[in-house]
C-alpha cells in the first residue's frame, strides 16, 4: 500500500472516531435505558432535539396495556409548574406528545409509569431536556456536515504530512482552511438561520461554542499557513493547528447553543422574543 494512502486511512479513522465521540457526548444525543415495572423490563429512548413543525411524539414500548403512563413537561429555565397528560396505549406502546416550541425553545420532560405493583419515573435520574429548532433543508444540511467532516479529515491529514517523504504543507493547509471556512463560516450560518433564526451566535455576539470553535480552528490554520509561507518550519505549525482543531471538534456539538429565554418572553406578555441565552 502506498505511503500516502496509509496516511489518509489513519486520518479518516481519527476523524471518524472524533465525530462519533462528539455526537454521542453531545446534549442532543437521545437518552436511552431501561427500567423495571411489574417485573417487566421497559426500554426507553427519549429524544433531545426536535426539528420542524408539529408536536414531538414520545413513545415507550411496554408490550402491555396494564402499564399506564403520564407524560409531564415544563418549559426549561422558566417559572412553570409541571403540566401533564395521559399517554395512549396503542400497538404495544404508550404514545404521548410534547407541545411545539419556537426555535431554540426547550422543554424538560419525563414519564410517570404505573403498573399493578407500583410506579416509576422515567428516566430515573430526572427529566430530559429537548430543544426545538426549525427545519433545515437537506440540500443545506448535508453539504454542511460533509464540509465539516472533510475539514477535520484534511486537518488530521495535514498533521500526518510530517511522515511524508515529500511533504506539501501549504497545499494541504490551504485546502483545510478553505473547506472549514465553507462548512463553518458559509454553510454553518445558513444552517443556524434555518434552525434558530440567527446567522451567527458566537463571538462577539454570543457564546455559542459550535460557532466559536469553528472560528478558532480556522484562525489556527490561517496562522499556520502564514507562518509556513514566511519560511518558518511548517511541522510544529501543522501539528499545533491540527491539535487545536481536534480539541475544539471534541467539544460536543450544540454545547452552550442557542436557548430561548422564556422569562424574557413572558415579561413581554406574548410579544416576539428579543433575547437568546447562549
Amino acid at each position: 500500500m502506498k505511503h500516502a494512502a496509509v496516511l489518509w486511512i489513519i486520518a479518516f479513522l481519527v476523524t471518524a472516531a472524533s465525530a462519533i465521540y462528539q455526537r454521542m457526548t453531545g446534549p442532543t444525543y437521545p437518552v436511552s435505558g431501561s427500567i423495571m415495572v411489574d417485573d417487566r423490563k421497559i426500554f426507553y429512548r427519549f429524544d433531545r432535539s426536535h426539528g420542524g413543525e408539529g408536536d414531538h411524539e414520545v413513545l415507550i414500548l411496554t408490550g402491555t396495556s396494564s402499564i399506564t403512563g403520564v407524560l409531564e413537561w415544563r418549559r426549561h429555565n422558566s417559572n412553570d409548574a409541571w403540566s401533564s397528560a395521559g399517554m395512549l396505549y396503542q400497538d404495544g406502546a404508550l404514545h404521548g406528545s410534547l407541545p411545539h416550541q419556537p426555535p431554540a425553545g426547550k422543554l424538560d420532560y419525563r414519564v410517570q409509569l404505573t403498573g399493578e405493583k407500583g410506579s416509576a419515573v422515567v428516566p430515573a435520574e430526572g427529566g430530559v431536556v429537548i430543544r426545538y429548532k426549525g427545519d433545515v433543508p437537506l440540500f443545506i444540511l448535508i453539504p454542511h456536515i460533509l464540509a465539516m467532516f472533510t475539514g477535520m479529515l484534511l486537518s488530521t491529514r495535514t498533521a500526518l504530512e510530517i511522515f511524508s517523504p515529500t511533504p506539501r504543507y501549504l497545499r494541504l493547509m490551504a485546502w483545510t482552511m478553505g473547506v472549514l471556512a465553507v462548512g463553518g463560516m458559509i454553510l454553518g450560518p445558513v444552517v443556524q438561520k434555518f434552525a434558530f433564526d440567527a446567522y451567527w451566535t458566537g463571538w462577539p455576539f454570543g457564546h455559542d461554542l459550535t460557532d466559536n470553535k469553528t472560528l478558532v480552528a480556522i484562525i489556527a490554520w490561517a496562522a499556520a499557513a502564514v507562518a509556513t509561507r514566511r519560511g518558518k518550519n511548517p511541522k510544529p505549525w501543522a501539528i499545533g493547528a491540527a491539535t487545536v482543531t481536534l480539541a475544539v471538534f471534541m467539544i460536543p456539538h450544540s454545547v452552550l447553543g442557542s436557548e430561548l429565554d422564556y422569562r424574557t418572553l413572558d415579561s413581554q406578555q406574548g410579544k416576539p422574543p428579543v433575547q437568546l441565552l447562549k
